[in-house]
């Protein structure tokens, strides 16, 4: 069964833009996905990349058109200017971390909550009220923002240094079993034809 080993983080509107894509991917090759959110900060500090915040204005401008064209073409709301970004993404990620390792519901749908949530609806993905219920909406235990709090810690550490190690520098990125590796929801056709074998 092909491996699909997928680093991503919680705020980020490009990850919200993949939609469900990956899982589509994925199902059409009998790929299995791993989640992995990792601190994007930490990652950026680690591989010489910038916060939005502090790239130059040109790149923040294009940013901004770049996020409006590609939300139209996937057909997708998406506030450019959302209230709660940035936000701490670290509860939300020990969540999906908790709920891979629990089971019995959808990680990727989970996942997609929480980009949702930031990106379309208007809510702080690091407030305990909202983990819940995406926990909750995902098919999982809504406790498991609690009991899950220890083992998230470590993993979510543990996936910063795995991604740095394996050439990760930004997400949404994708690397399979062969190391073949993917920046970015605009290249998920070159999964889905590297899978393939066609690429």
């Amino acid at each position: 069964m092909p491996q699909i080993d997928y680093f991503f983080t919680t705020i980020s509107p490009y990850t919200y833009l993949a939609g469900d894509r990956l899982e589509q991917i994925a199902a059409a090759h009998g790929a299995q996905i791993t989640y992995k959110p990792m601190d994007i900060v930490g990652l950026y500090a680690r591989t010489g990349g910038q916060l939005p915040k502090d790239r130059h204005p040109n790149r923040q401008a294009y940013r901004l058109q770049d996020l409006r064209r590609s939300a139209a073409k996937a057909g997708m709301p998406l506030n450019l200017q959302p209230m709660f970004f940035p936000t701490n993404a670290a509860p939300s990620s020990y969540a999906i971390i908790a709920a891979q390792a629990a089971g019995g519901g959808d990680v990727g749908a989970l996942v997609r909550a929480f980009l949702r949530a930031v990106w379309a609806e208007e809510k702080d993905i690091s407030q305990d009220e909202v983990i819940r219920a995406c926990l909750s909406g995902a098919g999982f235990d809504p406790g498991l923002a609690d009991s899950g709090l220890l083992m998230g810690a470590e993993t979510y550490a543990a996936n910063l240094e795995e991604a740095v190690n394996r050439g990760v520098f930004g997400a949404p990125f994708y690397i399979t079993d062969r190391d073949e590796r993917f920046w970015g929801h605009d290249r998920l056709d070159h999964l889905n034809d590297h899978l393939a074998g066609q690429l």
